[in-house]
């Protein structure tokens, strides 16, 4: 049986035809859940900590600093886990 997380929330803070940001919270051992990105995207974190990101290919672990952002191509497919024991914040820019 697969193990069960707390659901990282979501708030949509813009969406318009060239962009949609969200910010995601995530409680102590929270995910997103399995899915795909259609859209090329950008995150900038608001806490510093580790992430585990389950993939096709196995675990990855993400160490994210404050307000040091990343970018990805569309297609990334994982599950986004908060490996800390806090609640960690990031903010991510889709483009259309």
């Amino acid at each position: 049986m697969p193990e069960t997380r707390p659901a990282a929330t979501p708030t949509v803070m813009i969406d318009n035809a060239r962009v949609r940001v969200t910010e995601w919270r995530f409680p102590p051992g929270g995910a997103t859940g399995w899915h795909r990105h259609d859209m090329d995207y950008v995150v900038v974190p608001i806490t510093t900590g580790a992430l585990t990101l389950e993939t096709p290919t196995g675990l990855v672990t993400a160490e994210l600093r404050t307000g040091v952002p990343y970018y990805r191509n569309a297609g990334v497919e994982h599950d986004v886990i908060n490996a800390n024991d806090f609640e960690f914040i990031f903010i991510e820019t889709e483009m259309k």
